[in-house]
């Protein structure tokens, strides 16, 4: 059979409503200034999709460093991988800058987050090594494993006590193995929005011998006292061995990290193939990261308007009954029941009739019959873009309820 036909024929559980989702649901294009309100489609709405959390991608100062670093450097220098010929005192300023506040030894800038924690956990692992995950890791780390010739193990989303189970297992073909052991979560779950339960992880330390890895993408600059993260929020820096983030999130920027043991990072900056065999993170996105950086460090009203939002929109949306789950962290899902067809037409008259643009979650990354409304509250919305969107929640709720959406024509497209 000829591949693309097989393609065509098969276009997978999300391209296949790309007939009537591409352009809209999928692919959508917001326009405009980074901002909480911007254009879709022509007309104004007020977004909750942007991982903008500290507001910094607008941030005048962001603004001015990231455009006078282009002027001074353009978008290519320097040039080539880092250990041929794209090394830079700045590159290792960040890097020193970074280990510091998420206090680690040493840290390894990255040039994607989704590449780099694929690379780290691929440079890390050997046949003969074993892995401990939670099942609801991002689909980076699943890419990772998907690459790894040894054992992996999967536990529960935040199931400890399976997770000791796992660790058991584990132990016992690691020492057949002469195999090490390494544990992988999240420190904030992008979905869900909850803490993965990284005390009660390094607690199981006591037991077993393993090195722990979090993704702390959504915690980064929004957890934890100073910003420096989930664990510092849960009191186990100390505890964590290999601490990721992306600067996507919280720095508005590309880019990514990994901080630890000095030897450790030693070895993966001589041995990532991403990063041997990729260019140099450009000049003006390490002093566009290095004011962000400082920003996150010198202005703490950043992160406090930003829980004030945070904090304002789960209480609204309690109050009017809607479940958001177990988030514990800025991310915040309403979560509904319903059908894909239903999901489309709620979210296309909170986008149309009401001027709200939230993503909308459905099968099959959640289970059918679910629909989660994701919304990221940022530093820079205000009090009045939460009562107006608790306002337009409560009005597509009812006629959820009601049965209005049932027979839009999008339940008819997905043939519900």
């Amino acid at each position: 059979m000829d591949l693309f036909a097989k393609l065509k024929m098969n276009m997978g559980p999300l391209g296949k409503h790309s007939e009537f989702a591409d352009g809209y649901f999928s692919f959508p294009k917001l326009e405009g200034e980074i901002a909480p309100r911007m254009k879709f489609q022509g007309k104004d709405v007020l977004t909750w999709s942007l991982n903008n959390y500290l507001g910094l991608a607008n941030h005048p100062e962001v603004r001015k460093a990231d455009a006078d670093a282009a002027a001074e450097y353009g978008a290519a220098y320097p040039m080539g991988a880092r250990m041929m010929s794209g090394q830079t005192t700045l590159h290792e300023q960040l890097e020193d800058e970074l280990a510091a506040f998420v206090k680690k030894d040493k840290a390894y800038l990255l040039n994607y987050g989704y590449q780099g924690i694929m690379s780290v956990i691929d440079s890390l692992l050997d046949r003969k090594d074993v892995v401990v995950y939670d099942s609801e890791c991002h689909a980076c780390i699943i890419d990772a494993l998907r690459m790894h010739l040894g054992k992996r193990y999967v536990f529960p989303h935040n199931d400890i006590e399976n997770c000791e189970k796992q660790l058991e297992r584990a132990t016992k073909l690691a020492n057949e193995t002469g195999g090490g052991i390494l544990v992988i979560t999240e420190g904030v779950f992008g979905m869900t929005g909850d803490q993965g339960k990284l005390k009660e992880i390094v607690e199981l330390k006591k037991k077993f011998e393993f090195r722990l890895l979090i993704d702390d993408a959504h915690g980064f600059g929004t957890m934890g006292k100073t910003g420096a993260g989930t664990d510092e929020e849960q009191g186990v820096q100390d505890q964590v061995d290999l601490y990721f983030s992306t600067f996507a999130k919280s720095m508005a920027s590309i880019g990514a990290f990994i901080a630890g043991d000095p030897e450790v990072i030693l070895f993966l900056r001589y041995n990532m193939r991403s990063q041997i065999f990729a260019k140099s993170l450009p000049m003006l996105l390490v002093k566009g990261a290095l004011k962000r950086l400082e920003l996150l460090k010198t202005q703490p009203e950043l992160k406090d308007n930003l829980w004030t939002i945070v904090n304002a929109l789960r209480d609204g949306l309690h109050e009017n009954g809607f479940s958001t789950g177990k988030s514990n962290s800025p991310v915040t899902p309403v979560v509904l029941n319903g059908t894909v067809g239903e999901a489309a037409a709620l979210t296309k008259d909170l986008r149309e009739n009401f001027g709200i643009f939230c993503s909308v979650v459905i099968y099959p990354v959640i289970p059918k019959g679910m629909i989660i409304l994701r919304l990221i509250p940022t530093a820079v919305h205000t009090l009045e873009d939460v009562k107006e969107t608790i306002t337009a929640f409560a009005a597509i709720k009812e006629k959820l309820t009601s049965g209005i959406y049932k027979n839009s024509e999008f339940a008819i497209s997905v043939g519900e």
